[in-house]
């Protein structure tokens, strides 16, 4: 985060596209955003990943965001997207639907997640950015996994 010229709070987020919603992680987050290629995929491993794929010699856990917040996975298409990200020590990458734009958000346009809403996946949302007639659910990609799921991706980078 970052002071804007008039002195208030503001972040970068890059928005997404998955299961027709729009969702945004801090772009600090982000190393890198590539076209989806193939995946390798590995036997035993949580049902949310996809695979492995190899970037420039080191090897990128994949996971499928759909899987891991129950919605149904969705085809591959043109727009389709791996966001690469670090999160926790562990660089992962995920794949969305498609990748919209780079937005600003300041800090008032960010309302805590309703209390009402309680399911695993919810400790990944940090919060609903509205921004005109759009709801953005901002992901925190620190806690897109618990300390035993990075554990188990760290022994996938190479």
């Amino acid at each position: 985060m970052y002071s804007s010229d008039t002195g208030k709070s503001e972040e970068q987020v890059v928005v997404f596209n998955l299961h027709n919603q729009t969702y945004g992680v801090n772009i600090a987050s982000v190393l890198e955003i590539i076209r989806a290629e193939s995946v390798t995929r590995i036997p035993g491993s949580p049902i949310f990943i996809e695979g492995i794929i190899n970037i420039r010699g080191k090897v990128i856990p994949v996971m499928d965001l759909c899987k891991r917040f129950g919605l149904p996975s969705g085809a591959v298409s043109e727009t389709t997207r791996i966001i690469i990200v670090e999160a926790g020590g562990v660089s992962m990458g995920f794949t969305v639907d498609s990748v919209s734009e780079v937005i600003r958000l300041p800090d008032t346009a960010i309302e805590p997640v309703p209390s009402l809403i309680s399911t695993a996946s919810v400790d990944a949302f940090r919060g609903i950015a509205l921004v005109g007639d759009r709801l953005i659910t901002l992901l925190d990609i620190n806690k897109l996994l618990c300390e035993d799921e990075k554990e188990e991706l760290l022994g996938f980078e190479g």
